[in-house]
């Protein structure tokens, strides 16, 4: 079964930036749509990012886009949220997640996905 873990969260100043890491147990992540999502506070889980089986398709929510970047190593073992000129209200907890249903595309809407990490969790203040 596949594991999932995220790190790279922390405490950053407005504008700031990190990276966080969704690690696969060992497993590689050519076989699943990956997609990440945060949760703040009081509110519902929301798509963030996500990319295809093959990378050909990257997405980005409309209030990450520019800032965000998604991608993956070349042992394909763990994928990246690059976050850049970061905002306080990017602060949440940000989950990774992998389908096995989506073929050729990702989306986030959470359902199709079936394996979810821990979390990690980004707090954006001065």
């Amino acid at each position: 079964q596949l594991q999932l873990v995220e790190s790279g969260g922390g405490l950053v100043q407005p504008g700031g930036s990190l990276r966080l890491s969704c690690a696969a147990s060992g497993l590689s992540l050519d076989y699943y749509a990956i997609g990440w999502f945060r949760q703040a506070p009081g509110k519902e889980r929301e798509g963030v990012s996500c990319i295809s089986r093959s990378g050909g398709a990257r997405n980005y929510a409309d209030s990450v886009k520019g800032r965000f970047t998604i991608s993956r190593d070349n042992a394909k073992t763990t994928l990246y949220l690059q976050m850049n000129s970061l905002k306080p209200e990017d602060t949440a907890v940000y989950y990774c997640a992998a389908s096995t249903t989506l073929h050729g595309l990702c989306v986030m809407n959470r359902l199709p996905y079936n394996y979810w990490g821990q979390g990690t969790q980004v707090t954006v203040s001065s």
